[in-house]
C-alpha cells in the first residue's frame, strides 16, 4: 500500500510527481494554492507528454534566473543536480547564457546557487569517501 492510496486519483500522481521533481517526501496539504499546484501543476502539467522532465527543468530554470527567483532556483537546481538532469558543466554553461541573456545580477544570482549545490555535493562526496576509508 503506497502512502498516497487513500487520496484522490489526481492528487496521488501530482504529489507523487513533486516527490520525483524535487527529491525529498512529500505531505498532502490544504488550501486552493496547494490543490493548483499538487493536482494541476504536478498532477497535469508536469506529467504531459512532448517534454521530458529534464526540458522543463531547463526551462523552468531559465524563466527563474530571469526573474531573480534564487529562492526557488534553490530548490530547482539542486534537484535537477540530484537526479543527474544537469551535471557540473551543464549548469555553469547555463549561468553564462543566463548572464547574458537575463542581465549579470541575474546570472550571478543562478551562480551562487549553481557553485552552492555543486560544492555541497562535492563535500557530502568527500565525507562518503572518507568513512568508506575508514571502514
Amino acid at each position: 500500500m503506497g502512502k498516497f492510496d487513500g487520496l484522490p486519483e489526481q492528487r496521488r500522481i501530482g504529489l507523487a510527481k513533486m516527490e520525483e521533481v524535487y527529491g525529498f517526501e512529500m505531505t498532502d496539504g490544504e488550501g486552493d494554492f496547494f490543490r493548483y499546484t499538487a493536482d494541476h501543476l504536478f498532477g497535469d502539467i508536469w506529467t504531459r507528454p512532448g517534454l521530458s522532465d529534464r526540458d522543463r527543468r531547463l526551462i523552468l530554470i531559465g524563466m527563474l534566473a530571469g526573474q531573480g527567483a534564487a529562492d526557488v532556483l534553490g530548490i530547482q537546481v539542486p534537484a535537477a543536480y540530484a537526479r543527474g538532469e544537469l551535471d557540473d558543466q551543464a549548469l555553469r554553461e547555463i549561468v553564462i547564457l543566463v548572464c547574458h541573456y537575463a542581465g549579470w545580477p541575474n546570472g550571478a544570482r543562478l551562480n551562487q546557487v549553481v557553485e552552492d549545490t555543486i560544492g555541497k555535493a562535492a563535500r557530502a562526496a568527500a565525507r562518503a569517501a572518507e568513512s568508506a576509508g575508514e571502514e
